[in-house]
């Protein structure tokens, strides 16, 4: 469902893009003593809603209990914020950018419902390997990345190729 009355324009620049995203991970280095990621953000938000409905298990689980210390707010972390400021900073690109808009970006031999099913699927998948890994791709490639940590690298070359040999098997959805 392409939306043909949202005039598109073109993208940010790339490198002023890069530039920003470099200077906002300086700034989390600086104001928080931590690098950029969200997972983290995503399981803080799960325990909440899990304590409003079942406060009785949730307290008691080993994964959520570090989140119930005492005289601590569980949606104070940094990171919370920080994908509340994701969220606005994507606003923020879209109205600049003048791609805000109703649509689905999709290829001619999908439907939106297998869009929505397939892109379901991957956040699922892209989620459980963030909690697995105890972090997010963002974590790792831009924290880690610019701190040279070796294993950061080799975790991003190992998606990059990954996502190339998905590619081929999906690529045919895309013409």
């Amino acid at each position: 469902m392409q939306n043909e009355s949202i005039q598109r324009q073109p993208y940010w620049s790339n490198t002023v893009a890069g530039i920003g995203l470099g200077l906002v991970l300086l700034a989390a280095y600086y104001i928080a003593g931590r690098g950029l990621g969200g997972s983290g953000a995503l399981a803080r938000s799960t325990a909440a809603i899990a304590f409003l409905f079942a406060p009785e298990h949730t307290g008691g689980m080993s994964y959520f209990s570090r989140y119930f210390e005492e005289g601590k707010i569980i949606m104070s972390d940094w990171l919370v914020f920080q994908v509340i400021g994701v969220f606005l900073g994507g606003l923020f690109g879209a109205l600049t950018a003048g791609r805000f808009g109703k649509s689905v970006d999709k290829g001619k031999r999908i439907s939106n419902g297998q869009r929505f099913f397939f892109a379901s699927i991957g956040g699922m998948v892209m989620g459980l390997g963030a909690r697995l890994a105890r972090g997010c791709t963002s974590g790792q490639a831009l924290s880690g990345g610019a701190t040279l940590a070796v294993g950061s690298w080799a975790f991003m070359l190992a998606l990059f190729a990954g996502g190339f040999l998905t590619a081929y098997f999906v690529r045919r959805l895309w013409i």
